[in-house]
């Protein structure tokens, strides 16, 4: 077996095949933390709902997804939903698997961050007559996604390098690439090494973006309180409803 080449690495490093893959990560990861996201806040606001059904229903869901692993959930989706006529092909598959896997997680977070937002927060913007989805949306959440940043970050930190096990499915992203790089010279520790300095500096990219999202959040929350805030929105909201 021969030693690591340098040479050989520092090639595949700069591969444009591997370039490829990365960039697929990168939007594979985009595509399943908004879809997530998206779908999260819908269970995050069922479980926080009155009604027992969507409570019940969230909970199971959430039950499901965070209990089986990502691997068996897309090789199902693949395989099992062309069985009942529904066919979304490799991509497809890889998006949806990453979406309902996410959302499940997601969902504790988002509601992790509403608990945090003190109840005062709720009645001062029903005080002022505004409707559920204006509180959410322009006073709530404003103030939960500062809350559930760091927990985000490392949600993001963990897709990025979840969206390795979509290349069972064929999908071809960065891992998948890299076995199929590697098969051409069997030159298997310079192509993974080459993978993982890629995995590497995207997380690394993240990780820089979201402390900046962090600074730049937290220097918006300084000059007033979190009550002062709520009152600051809501006046806002209302003054804009007033003059449309």
């Amino acid at each position: 077996m021969k030693g690591f080449d340098v040479s050989d690495f520092l090639a595949r490093l700069t591969n444009g095949f591997l370039l490829q893959g990365a960039f697929v990560t990168v939007w594979l990861t985009a595509a399943a933390l908004a879809g997530g996201f998206v779908l999260g806040l819908i269970l995050a606001l069922m479980r926080s709902s009155n009604v027992r059904a969507c409570v019940a229903a969230a909970r199971f869901y959430v039950w499901v997804f965070r209990g089986t692993p990502l691997l068996i959930q897309l090789i199902i989706i693949f395989t099992g939903l062309p069985q009942i006529g529904i066919r979304l092909g490799v991509t497809g598959s890889a998006v949806l698997g990453l979406v309902l896997h996410e959302a499940a997680y997601l969902s504790e977070t988002v509601r992790g961050g509403f608990l945090s937002i003190g109840q005062g927060q709720w009645d001062a913007a029903r005080a002022l007559g505004l409707p559920r989805r204006i509180v959410l949306s322009h006073v709530i959440l404003p103030q939960a996604i500062r809350i559930m940043l760091p927990m985000l970050g490392n949600q993001v930190n963990g897709l990025l390098k979840a969206t390795s096990i979509t290349s069972v499915i064929s999908m071809q992203e960065l891992m998948k690439n890299s076995e199929m790089l590697m098969q051409v010279n069997f030159d298997v520790l310079e192509v993974y090494a080459a993978a993982a300095c890629y995995y590497l500096a995207l997380t690394t990219a993240w990780d820089a973006a979201q402390s900046w999202m962090e600074r730049k959040l937290g220097r918006a929350y300084l000059p007033a309180s979190r009550s002062d805030r709520a009152i600051e929105i809501s006046h806002s909201v209302m003054t804009r409803e007033i003059t449309t």
